[in-house]
């Protein structure tokens, strides 16, 4: 699986603190703090007709990993919500888009870690593109990593920032053997996550999510969970093992560039018929409906 290029985001323009520039155009100092050291926190957003799903969740998070990395400044929602506003009215976008918004510790007077060099407030970036669902909807293919989710002592996983190596170094593993995505496992050997979304299992008709000890609070995971509630689908969240994935009779992947996302091998074993499950396209049914009519508008 590889994303697509799409043409209509040749001319695409982003905002960064309060300017918009083409996307050829350089905004970011080499300065700045995510340059220096992965310094930032990030979300991305979908935008379905003019309303973006989770905007209140997304923001809230953001500001708790921020708060957490212990910066001085935080823009307020509002002004936040603002440059996202303007960044999407300038691209005359309005469904089918998916936004990466991050904040950045800012600009240093010289290189360095240490975050008392930062003396110009946070960089605020807003980067929307026309790009639909990016997995395939007929099920992807999954390969267990080497490379391991980090526990709270290591690096607290609730803290949701811009130093992705560990994803990236996992997702090299994934391609050189032929997947799609890495599945990724906690230090003790429990399924934590992909290198990009929230892992869902199909086990004896109910839903099985891992925790969240090594890996972020999923918006996305989280609206599954509470819709499953809703929609008398039992479901529980508790240490999931490798050979329940195996065994499970479907899987699916969670998240917001991807939504609801089939699994249907892990590891060249095919999950259950090996297809997309009924409860799977159930879900995903479910959640597009709700994400499409629940959304904060902007437009």
């Amino acid at each position: 699986m590889l994303q697509q290029y799409d043409e209509r985001n040749a001319g695409i323009r982003y905002w960064i603190d309060g300017r918009l520039l083409h996307r050829d155009q350089p905004g970011l100092s080499p300065f700045d703090s995510v340059v220096q050291g992965g310094d930032a926190v990030w979300e991305g957003l979908r935008l379905y007709q003019g309303a973006i799903f989770g905007l209140t969740e997304h923001l809230a998070r953001l500001r708790r990993s921020a708060l957490a990395l212990g910066f001085t400044e935080i823009p307020a929602d509002d002004a936040i919500i603002e440059a996202i506003t303007a960044t999407l009215r300038a691209n005359e976008m309005y469904d089918g888009v998916h936004i990466r918004l991050t904040l950045t510790r800012g600009v240093k007077v010289t290189s360095g870690m240490d975050p008392r060099l930062n003396r110009a407030g946070p960089t605020l970036i807003v980067l929307a593109e026309h790009k639909a669902p990016v997995y395939d909807t007929t099920g992807l293919r999954l390969a267990t990593a080497s490379v391991r989710r980090p526990a709270p002592d290591v690096l607290d996983p609730k803290i949701h920032h811009n130093n992705l190596l560990n994803s990236i170094l996992a997702k090299i593993e994934a391609n050189a053997a032929g997947a799609d995505d890495a599945l990724m496992l906690d230090r003790r050997g429990f399924v934590a996550e992909t290198n990009a979304t929230h892992l869902f299992a199909v086990i004896g008709g109910g839903l099985v999510t891992p925790t969240t000890a090594a890996c972020p609070e999923g918006i996305t995971r989280q609206t599954v969970l509470d819709l499953a509630a809703t929609h008398a689908i039992p479901a529980a969240v508790r240490d999931v093992s490798l050979t329940e994935m195996y065994a499970a009779d479907e899987v699916f992947c969670t998240g917001t560039m991807g939504e609801i996302a089939a699994v249907t091998v892990i590891d060249g074993r095919p999950i259950g018929a090996g297809e997309v499950g009924p409860l799977t396209s159930r879900i995903a049914e479910i959640y597009r409906e709700y994400a499409a009519s629940h959304g904060v508008r902007l437009l």
